[in-house]
C-alpha cells in the first residue's frame, strides 16, 4: 500500500495557539526545538579563553590582604568561562580556580561529593591533608582530593602558595547531588607520616590485602611533578613524537589503569621547541595550565581562528569540538584536564585528528 499525502495544513497562528493551549499542562512540542536538541554536530556556549598570570596575579595576591583562608574557607579567583557568568564554570562541566595560601594560615578542613584536583604553579612548602594524611606541595605537582575525604590545606613556609583548582561542581550540580560537610576542628589529625601513600601504590607496587582507601578514585592522591617532567623528556629524546600532542601522558589510577578520578582526567604533555602540530579537536573540553615554555595555541571556533600566546603559569580552556594546534617557541609542557571519563562511560567521546590536508 501506497503511503498516503500528509494533506494536514495549519497557519501559525493556528500552531501558536495550540501552543498556548498546552503550556498550562506544562507540556511543549519536540518539533520545534528537535534540531537543537539532536544537533548534527557538537555546539558548545562556551568560548575559548585565556587567563594571563602576570595580569591576574596583583588581584589574587590583593585578596590575601582583604579576606583570611579561614574566613574565606577557600580563598579562590574563580575562572569563569566569559559565555557562563555567574555559574562558577570553566565548560559546562568542568569548575577552575586559582587559590591563594599564605604563610602561616590553614583552609579549614571539609569534605564534598565534588572530586577536586589541585595543580602548583607558584611557591612551595604548603601542604595538603587528605585523610588523615598530608603531602607537601611543589611547583608541577598534581594533587587529588577524592570525594568525600576531608581534607585542609596549610602553609607552613615562606611566600605565596598559589594552585589551580579542579572541580566537577557544574557536573555534580546538573545531578542535584551535592553535599558538604565542615570538620569540628580547623585542621584534621594527621594520622600517618608524609609518604605512606606514595610507599603502598606509586611503586608499581600494590599491599597484598587491602580496600580502595579512595573508592573509584585513585589511593595515590599525590603525583610528584619531578617524576612526570622525567619521563616527558625521556620519550621526548627517545620515541616518536605524536603530530598532534608531541609528547602526551594520562595520568592513572594504579589500582585500574583507568583516569585518576572518575570525573576528570588528567595530562601532562611536552612540545619540543620549533613543534608545529595538526589540528584535532575532541568532545571534552579541556582546561590547560602552562608549566613551561612560550607559544600559541591556535584554536578554531565556529567564529574563526583565536590565537592565545602563552607564557609560564597562563592558563586557558578549550570548549569542546573546537580544533588546536600548537605552536611552541621554547621547549613547552603544560597539563590539562578534561571531563573525557565521564564521556567514555557512557559511549560520546569521539575525537578528530586531522591531516596535513584538512581530511
Amino acid at each position: 500500500m501506497s503511503a498516503q499525502p500528509d494533506l494536514r495544513t495549519s497557519s501559525a497562528a493556528d500552531r501558536q495557539a495550540y501552543y498556548a493551549a498546552i503550556r498550562p499542562l506544562h507540556l511543549s512540542p519536540l518539533w520545534e526545538q528537535l534540531h537543537s536538541l539532536v544537533p548534527p554536530s557538537p555546539h558548545t556556549p562556551c568560548v575559548a579563553a585565556l587567563w594571563r598570570y602576570d595580569a591576574l596575579r596583583p588581584h589574587l595576591m590583593r585578596a590575601g590582604s582583604i579576606i583570611s583562608a579561614a574566613e574565606a574557607v577557600r580563598r579562590v579567583l574563580v575562572l569563569e568561562n566569559p559565555a557562563l557568568p555567574g555559574l562558577a564554570s570553566v565548560t559546562q562541566s568542568l569548575y577552575a580556580g586559582l587559590q591563594l595560601i599564605l604563610p602561616g594560615e590553614v583552609a579549614p578542613a571539609h569534605r564534598h561529593t565534588q572530586s577536586a584536583l589541585r595543580f602548583v604553579i607558584e611557591g612551595r612548602g604548603a601542604y595538603t591533608a587528605v585523610n588523615g594524611e598530608r603531602t607537601t606541595m611543589e611547583p608541577g605537582d598534581f594533587i587529588i582530593t577524592p570525594s568525600w575525604t576531608w581534607h585542609d590545606h596549610g602553609h607552613e613556609a615562606d611566600g605565596p602558595v598559589v594552585w589551580l583548582d579542579g572541580l566537577d561542581i557544574p557536573m555534580v550540580r546538573f545531578f542535584d547531588a551535592g553535599f558538604a560537610e565542615t570538620y569540628p576542628e580547623a585542621v584534621q589529625p594527621v594520622l600517618r607520616p608524609e609518604g605512606t601513600n606514595p610507599a603502598r601504590w606509586a611503586a608499581n607496587m600494590a599491599p597484598l590485602r587491602h580496600d580502595m582507601p579512595h573508592g573509584a578514585t585513585s589511593p595515590v592522591f599525590s603525583y610528584p611533578y619531578d617524576r612526570s617532567r622525567e619521563a616527558l623528556a625521556t620519550l621526548a629524546r627517545n620515541a616518536p613524537i605524536d603530530e598532534w600532542d608531541g609528547v602526551k601522558l594520562r595520568y592513572v589510577n594504579p589500582a585500574t589503569g583507568g583516569a585518576p578520578m572518575p570525573t576528570m582526567a588528567t595530562f601532562m604533555q611536552l612540545l619540543q621547541a620549533g613543534f608545529r602540530s595538526l589540528p584535532s579537536r575532541q568532545t571534552d573540553g579541556a582546561v590547560y595550565s602552562v608549566v613551561e615554555g612560550s607559544g600559541r595555541a591556535v584554536i578554531e571556533t565556529g567564529a574563526g581562528e583565536v590565537r592565545f600566546e602563552f607564557a609560564p603559569r597562563d592558563h586557558f580552556v578549550v570548549p569542546s569540538w573546537q580544533a588546536l594546534r600548537w605552536e611552541a617557541d621554547a621547549e613547552c609542557v603544560l597539563f590539562s584536564f578534561s571531563d573525557r571519563p565521564v564521556q567514555q562511560a557512557v559511549g560520546i567521546w569521539r575525537e578528530d585528528r586531522r591531516s596535513a590536508t584538512g581530511s
